[in-house]
């Protein structure tokens, strides 16, 4: 019923196969595999990830990718790629919106039903002016989503994190408010969610309602955690960038209600992937703590699922 997977880019240094290969060893039944470009510049933590080049993705890439995955028992639960497609430099724009189409049209060749993106944001421009943005930007991309039958799941991660990222951050798909006018514009059943919790707990949100309100809109899931540090808020304010006051962490070492949150995808009948997603910064010093960090996580969320 719920299929847990994880999220390649946390193991960046290891092949497609070892990817594969680590997954079915310890209880895996999917992926999420990161396909930035080969030759991407992206230095942005967990960014510039590439497990599939798609760019070369032929017949025999293809074969290839197919035969690893039928030996090791382990399906691709998305393509990932997750750049600023509304980038106020032009070239960029349209190079990341080239990508995510080619990204599309990869997922159809490798019958993968999602791929997973930010919707980007110009982080200088308010909402109703990036709306219009997105308007522009994204119908192109949903028509070519249309015509491979391929979902695209937007993540729900704010992107403002850092001062260059400030004050709009660089990802519009924010909010319910937000999603609401998103789904108006495009209507189009192939444009949803790849649903994060973890984002709206340190917007100080209900990180479980959003499963009920958007159960047809739910094309993906990832599995993080975010602790919120009131005493931090308290000294900065709402107005603070936002890691001086939370931290991402492994389900289970946050405030996620994860009992309810279980609750909400089995109510409104979700089925498929659940994909781990690893940013804790107290399990990166080491290849064998990420390791750890992923077996943690899922060794917690065995409580709400069968592997």
């Amino acid at each position: 019923m719920l299929n847990l997977g994880f999220v390649s880019a946390i193991l960046a240094d290891n092949s497609f196969e070892e990817v594969v290969e680590f997954a079915a060893k310890h209880q895996f039944a999917c992926v999420e595999m990161m396909c930035w470009p080969s030759d991407n510049s992206d230095k942005r933590r967990y960014a510039g990830v590439t497990h599939i080049d798609i760019d070369n993705l032929g017949d025999k890439q293809i074969k290839n990718i197919h035969k690893i995955l039928k030996k090791n028992n382990i399906y691709i639960s998305g393509l990932g790629y997750y750049p600023n497609p509304l980038d106020p430099d032009k070239e960029k724009s349209e190079f990341y919106i080239e990508h995510i189409k080619k990204l599309i049209r990869a997922a159809a060749k490798l019958e993968i039903p999602v791929i997973n993106t930010f919707i980007g944001r110009n982080p200088e421009k308010n909402v109703v002016e990036n709306l219009y943005l997105f308007e522009y930007c994204w119908k192109p991309i949903v028509k070519v989503a249309e015509e491979c039958n391929v979902k695209i799941g937007i993540e729900n991660c704010p992107m403002l994190f850092t001062n260059d990222e400030w004050p709009g951050g660089k990802n519009l798909a924010t909010t319910p408010a937000i999603w609401d006018k998103l789904f108006e514009i495009i209507p189009s059943p192939m444009l949803g969610l790849n649903y994060d919790p973890s984002h709206l707990i340190w917007q100080m949100m209900d990180e479980v309602q959003p499963i009920y309100d958007y159960k047809d809109r739910l094309h993906h899931i990832h599995l993080k955690d975010a602790k919120l540090y009131k005493n931090k808020l308290n000294r900065v304010g709402i107005m603070g960038t936002p890691l001086e006051y939370h931290s991402p962490k492994l389900p289970g070492l946050g405030d996620v209600r994860w009992r309810d949150f279980f609750s909400a995808l089995t109510s409104v009948r979700y089925r498929g992937a659940v994909c781990i997603e690893v940013e804790d910064k107290a399990y990166e010093s080491s290849i064998e703590d990420v390791h750890k960090a992923i077996l943690t996580s899922r060794n917690y969320l065995k409580q709400f699922l069968v592997l």
